[in-house]
């Protein structure tokens, strides 16, 4: 067994599953220009290019649509929201697109994409960034969640997550980002 952090883990499941799956990419924003939110993007984009791990401009809605167009054109992006509480921007690609295009198409679509966001407070942050809103998405008919709690959960779930053929509202908590632990 490994030990790393929760945010370790998490950067070495997303480098894993893009190394096996040339679909799976990212988008955000400051995910190659500052690694992401906990570094958790840090180096991937020199290592796979901007192409599949991809900066975005400061907009909910749009890194959401596009991440659902992605993924019902066959890819497996993974939709950086930065902090749960800007998701709301959001919601209506997620809730009325995103968690009903199975339904809606007779089970022919599939949106194989990850809304990835961090909940939870954390010093310094404010309160317009410290929601954990997971329990708001639990009862939306067509997403899974997931809110990993160790760092062999969230190198595991994540792993499983990119896999899922369902959207998947990624929630980890930002104060479990330094916990250390066995990573597999």
């Amino acid at each position: 067994m490994t030990k790393m952090t929760y945010a370790e883990a998490a950067r070495l499941a997303l480098k894993e599953e893009m190394e096996r799956d040339s679909t799976v990419w990212a988008l955000g924003e400051d995910l190659g220009f500052e690694g992401g939110m906990g570094g958790q993007y840090k180096d991937l984009q020199a290592e796979f290019g901007a192409d599949r791990i991809v900066d975005t401009p400061i907009s909910e809605a749009t890194i959401m649509g596009a991440a659902i167009g992605a993924a019902l054109a066959g890819t497996r992006p993974i939709a950086e929201l930065r902090f749960s509480d800007f998701a709301m921007c959001a919601v209506d690609e997620l809730v009325n697109q995103a968690a009903k295009a199975r339904y809606m198409f007779g089970g022919q679509a599939r949106v194989p994409m990850i809304a990835r966001m961090p909940i939870g407070i954390r010093g310094g942050i404010a309160a317009q960034h410290s929601q954990s809103p997971e329990a708001w998405y639990t009862h939306v008919p067509g997403l899974v969640v997931v809110t990993p709690a160790t760092p062999a959960d969230n190198r595991g779930l994540l792993k499983a997550a990119i896999r899922c053929d369902d959207p998947v509202v990624y929630m980890e908590h930002k104060g479990l980002w330094g916990a250390e632990g066995e990573g597999e």
